[in-house]
């Protein structure tokens, strides 16, 4: 009897230490840094005061102190340190270009929920910046150090209630700028409402008390997000800052239908994802556009960059409504202006069509006979090319040349190759050069698009997608000016960072509201 006392007394410890250590590993496991990741997505509190209009918002939803141990957890071991201090610094550039200083001013109570509201794109935008404390005094002690601070600079203090709510308002000066409008309001001790003057802080004000006028209030917004799932930041935007802040083609800015953007960004490891809904107010009168027919899966070559492409000859249709056919039409024809050779085959193609850019020279895929080598034939002896055949390595190549100047001496004709085609059962191949397309049976150099694109394909069915290697996703950064803007929040250039960039379109969805919706997702690879 005595024993089995105390084997019941050792097991109910033992029982006691395990669920013990099970606790403090479940919390140590919610304090680790790698659930930044993993931040739950949904319209904070703050959305309450941004209205339905308001040509900008950003939700920061995840503890900014995490960032920099978030980055150093996900980098490899011999960046870590680099990450953390690259973190840090953009982070804290964030706050500084609101003239806040992270450390001195918010690290002790900043909680993890901040919103950014501005009222409109103009040059000079109303601004509200919403911020939460951890606890119930830490909002209130900045608020007082806030304006003691620049009471004692000068600044005359207007103290005023609005609402049942005190405000509080001046000229003052935020850290490192010259006096400007300021206006703040605590909403019940935990929420920091600061603004680019009084008028703005009202307006915002005003808007909380119609459900029908601000974010949170709206159910189809908060049904787009919840759809997202996950992720550490929430963006809408209206027309005017899509082409003012994000250079979004004319085309598509000025489209009446346009109704904005909401987009969500998540980290993935070393990765930042975002996924985004382009919104218009009405069905298209096109058709819409397919999913992708994925040519990838036989491909070989050297992509430094690599399109899919569901339908060129559409998108290449000027006569075509789709706000894809607006947006995309034109930066293909950019690629195509100083690639005439490409073009013919490109202009003819309705799809599938996979454009890999090589150091060797384009080299595109098709689907056997889609385009007709009949018709491709036309157009290139049309612009001056004549075909012949050639065997290579005891395959027959289709090949068409021009004719060029000798220079030098030996003065004279020399045949110049622009176009040579191989075949297959299932596809055709167009490449620039023989070696670029000698390129297509290896798939080693390939796997690292090919590795995007199935990343893409996980996160929806695209009818186009687009795939960088880091010195060209670089230099298409570099001339962002959405980009340029992050630079000057970490102090440095940002873009040697970038080891690669997917990009993709989604198939159209029907809203709701009777609208329409354009999937958006973006995978950026950070070193």
């Amino acid at each position: 009897m005595k024993a089995r006392s105390f084997l019941s007394a050792v097991a109910a410890g033992l029982t006691a230490l395990l669920l013990l250590a099970v606790a403090l590993l479940w919390v140590m496991d919610l304090r680790s840094p790698l659930h930044l990741a993993e931040q739950p997505l949904a319209l904070p509190r703050a959305s309450l005061f941004v209205p339905r209009e308001a040509d900008l918002s950003l939700h920061w939803l995840a503890d900014p102190g995490r960032l920099p141990a978030y980055a150093q957890a996900v980098a490899p071991a011999a960046d870590r340190r680099g990450a953390r201090d690259a973190a840090r610094q953009w982070r804290d550039g964030a706050f500084a270009l609101a003239g806040l200083d992270y450390e001195a001013e918010l690290a002790s109570w900043l909680g993890p929920e901040l919103s950014l509201t501005l009222m409109s794109a103009g040059d000079e935008p109303g601004w509200v910046l919403a911020l939460t404390s951890r606890d119930k005094d830490g909002a209130r002690r900045f608020l007082q150090r806030f304006w003691q601070t620049r009471s004692l600079a000068g600044t005359d203090l207007q103290i005023s209630s609005y609402r049942g709510i005190g405000l509080i308002s001046g000229r003052g000066a935020l850290i490192g700028r010259n006096p400007q409008p300021l206006a703040t309001a605590l909403i019940d001790d935990d929420l920091l409402l600061l603004a680019s003057g009084r008028g703005v802080l009202e307006q915002a004000l005003d808007v909380s008390q119609l459900k029908d006028q601000h974010q949170l209030g709206n159910e189809l917004l908060q049904r787009q997000v919840a759809g997202f799932g996950k992720g550490v930041a929430l963006m809408t935007a209206s027309p005017r800052a899509l082409q003012r802040w994000m250079d979004l083609p004319q085309g598509v800015a000025d489209r009446d239908d346009l109704s904005g953007l909401v987009a969500v960004l998540q980290p993935d490891g070393a990765e930042l994802v975002m996924n985004a809904l382009l919104l218009f107010n009405d069905r298209f009168a096109s058709s819409p556009w397919p999913p992708l027919s994925d040519l990838s899966s036989e491909a070989g070559g050297r992509g430094l960059w690599l399109a899919q492409l569901q339908n060129p000859a559409r998108l290449l249709n000027s006569d075509d409504t789709h706000p894809l056919v607006q947006w995309l039409g034109p930066l293909l024809q950019d690629q195509l202006r100083e690639r005439s050779a490409a073009a013919a085959v490109v202009r003819l193609d309705d799809g599938p069509l996979l454009w890999q850019q090589q150091a060797d020279g384009w080299l595109l895929t098709s689907s056997r006979n889609r385009p007709e080598q009949q018709a491709v034939d036309a157009e290139l002896q049309s612009a001056g090319l004549s075909r012949s055949e050639l065997k290579e390595e005891g395959e027959q190549l289709q090949v068409w040349t021009r004719l060029v100047r000798r220079r030098g001496r030996n003065s004279g004709l020399d045949a110049q190759l622009a176009v040579v085609q191989a075949r297959t059962p299932s596809l055709d191949w167009w490449a620039e050069t023989l070696t670029g397309l000698a390129h297509r049976t290896e798939s080693r150099g390939l796997q690292p698009r090919l590795q995007q694109l199935r990343s893409l394909l996980a996160d929806d069915q695209p009818t186009h997608a687009l795939l960088l290697d880091s010195r060209t996703a670089q230099a298409i950064l570099r001339k962002w000016s959405t980009w340029v803007r992050l630079s000057v929040m970490a102090g440095q250039p940002v873009q040697d960072r970038v080891e690669g960039l997917a990009l993709s379109v989604g198939v159209d969805r029907r809203l709701d509201d009777g609208g329409t919706a354009l999937p958006l997702h973006a995978r950026l690879s950070l070193g």
